[in-house]
């Protein structure tokens, strides 16, 4: 994948242009949508991530709730910590919903309500960069709630910064699994020998994308800044590619 990943900045002899290392060093200290948690040039692979995902009533933000919130931590590449909550979306639940995350209604009525939840959920990804399967979705249903909850933005939390973006594997499996027909994280661990038993679960589709964005770390940048950096030029491009497809069909 060296052609698609790498950015040297070389003549064809490999020599670099004059001062060209020292101006893409520069620019890789100046990402945007970097968490503060974080340098730039420190490498995200060792660093505290939190893995995010949400199980929710529908697709739309502005009008579904989140009935389940997980998170899964690592620390140097280990699983430090997974947590997971039920919440009651103070709303009546579809059989579909119910029927694919194999959630008891039961359990959500008892369920407390997601004000108490993130106050759970908060301080155990206080200091770590976010991370999501397909970021913009859960990211979106966040944002959502911290308007109807009155949490503030531009808090001290990364996840809860609204300029923070999210590490995505979706968008490197989508360049790395190019021949491959599904990206369904599913699909996606089956290929990595990666075990998901419990999907479509928070905790268990937490634990998984972590494993699958640790399984393709030796094939993306090192360093936290150039990550980031490159992962919204591929995102930017895979967007326009899927809306042609789109309209081709």
């Amino acid at each position: 994948m060296r052609g698609a990943l790498d950015v040297c900045g070389c003549f064809p002899t490999g020599r670099h242009y004059p001062g060209i290392a020292e101006r893409l060093a520069r620019a890789v200290t100046h990402v945007e949508g970097l968490a503060k948690v974080l340098d730039a040039s420190e490498p995200w692979a060792a660093a505290k991530l939190a893995v995010i995902d949400f199980e929710t009533t529908g697709l739309t933000p502005e009008t579904d709730r989140i009935i389940e919130v997980g998170v899964a931590c690592f620390e140097a590449g280990r699983l430090s910590a997974l947590e997971n909550w039920l919440v009651n979306p103070g709303r009546p639940v579809t059989e579909e919903v119910l029927e694919l995350t194999n959630i008891d209604p039961d359990e959500l009525a008892s369920a407390p309500p997601l004000s108490e939840v993130m106050a759970r959920f908060e301080p155990v990804i206080m200091d770590h960069v976010p991370v999501a399967y397909n970021a913009p979705f859960d990211q979106a249903f966040l944002r959502a709630e911290q308007v109807r909850l009155g949490i503030a933005e531009g808090s001290s939390c990364p996840a809860f910064d609204s300029d923070v973006v999210w590490i995505d594997p979706l968008v490197w499996v989508r360049e790395l699994h190019k021949e491959e027909r599904s990206k369904k994280l599913g699909d996606v661990c089956a290929r990595l020998g990666i075990a998901l038993d419990n999907a479509h679960r928070a905790a268990s589709d937490a634990e998984a994308t972590g494993k699958v964005l640790l399984a393709l770390a030796d094939r993306l940048p090192s360093s936290y800044g150039e990550l980031i950096r490159l992962q919204g030029q591929y995102a930017a491009r895979q967007e326009v590619d899927m809306s042609a497809n789109w309209r081709r069909v």
